[in-house]
């Protein structure tokens, strides 16, 4: 059995001057990743690997998750991907439970892609920023990894969470 915590990342900061790949998170969305962090804990999963776009706004993310050490890729191929470069990636990983975070519309092609049924919610498609589902996968290894071959386990967005905890 394989785990995945598919997460985008956290709302940025438009108004920042520069480069796309270098735009940080703005104050929405470190409350955001603060609230994921929690959610995720709550849920039990907690990853033994990251791949991570090597953006400015997906590794402010991982840092706010506040994860111990756990061995960690930077991957440039996650940045602004497609689906199938995502999946592609994942097919590398070798740990149980993999967190991969990364940016729309590929990470919600992602999950739309790897689940069999997605689940029954009204965000799952558009997958907000820090959107996060946990799939769960019946195989042994990544590289046996394919579409339509996931249970969503969980799927939850930032606002929801927040409103949960106040």
């Amino acid at each position: 059995m394989k785990r995945l915590i598919l997460m985008r990342h956290a709302k940025s900061d438009w108004s920042a001057n520069g480069d796309d790949h270098d735009r940080p998170l703005n104050r929405r969305g470190e409350a955001s990743a603060a609230a994921m962090r929690q959610w995720v804990r709550r849920q039990g999963w907690l990853p033994d690997e990251v791949l991570c776009s090597t953006a400015t706004r997906t590794r402010q993310t991982l840092t706010l998750l506040g994860l111990p050490e756990i061995p960690t890729r930077f991957e440039r191929a996650l940045y602004l991907a497609e689906a199938s470069d995502i999946i592609a990636v994942l097919q590398g990983a070798t740990a149980e439970t993999v967190l991969i975070l990364g940016h729309n519309y590929g990470i919600a092609d992602c999950a739309s892609a790897l689940v069999s049924h997605p689940p029954d919610h009204p965000r799952f498609t558009d997958y907000p920023t820090c959107a996060t589902s946990l799939i769960s996968f019946d195989i042994a290894d990544w590289s046996k990894v394919t579409q339509g071959t996931g249970q969503c386990e969980h799927f939850a967005i930032p606002r929801e969470v927040i409103a949960e905890n106040t």
